[in-house]
C-alpha cells in the first residue's frame, strides 16, 4: 500500500475544517483557542491542505476543538485507505458538475449533498451504492464504476 501524501493532507484538512464549523467557529476564533501562536494564513494551508502540519501541532488543534487526535486521524484513515476492492472514492465536486445526459442522477444527488452542511467533498461509494446508482442512471455497475474512478479523488480513483 503507497501513501498518497497530497490526498492525506486534503482529507485532514477537511476534517479539520469541518470541526472548527461544527464548533460554529471562524479560523480566528479557533486561533484564540490555541496554546501557540499560529498565523491565520497556516490554519488556513492546513483546512486546504497545502501545508504539513506536525503531530504536536495536530494534537493542539484537536485538543481546541475538543476533539481526540486519534479520532481525528481513525477518520482521515477510513477516507484515505477503507476503500475495499469495487470500492471508489470520489470528489462530489467533480461528480456535482458533470455535464453528461446519463449521469444526471448521479449529478443531482452529489449536488444535493454538497448543499448539507458539514459534509465533506470526498466519499467513498461501496459496491452496493454503486450497483443502485449505476440502476438510476441506467447504466452497467461496471460501466458506472469506470466513470466514476474518473472523477475520482486523485484522479485515478485506485490507491
Amino acid at each position: 500500500m503507497q501513501v498518497n501524501g497530497e490526498l492525506y493532507q486534503q482529507a485532514l484538512g477537511e476534517e479539520l475544517r469541518l470541526l472548527r464549523k461544527r464548533r460554529g467557529w471562524t479560523r480566528k476564533q479557533l486561533n484564540q483557542h490555541l496554546q501557540s501562536d499560529i498565523s491565520l494564513q497556516t490554519l488556513a494551508t492546513y483546512e486546504l491542505g497545502t501545508r504539513q502540519c506536525s503531530v504536536v501541532r495536530l494534537a493542539e488543534i484537536c485538543v481546541a476543538l475538543g476533539e481526540q487526535p486519534h479520532e481525528l486521524l481513525a477518520r482521515v484513515d477510513r477516507t484515505v485507505f477503507a476503500a475495499a476492492p469495487g470500492d471508489v472514492q470520489i470528489d462530489l465536486i467533480k461528480v456535482a458538475s458533470v455535464d453528461e445526459p446519463d449521469l444526471l442522477p448521479l449529478q443531482r444527488w452529489a449536488a444535493g449533498r454538497l448543499e448539507q452542511p458539514g459534509h465533506s467533498t470526498q466519499i467513498c461509494l461501496n459496491k452496493a451504492a454503486v450497483e443502485q446508482m449505476a440502476e438510476l442512471c441506467g447504466l452497467a455497475p461496471e460501466t458506472l464504476l469506470d466513470r466514476l474512478r474518473e472523477l475520482a479523488v486523485g484522479g485515478d480513483g485506485h490507491r
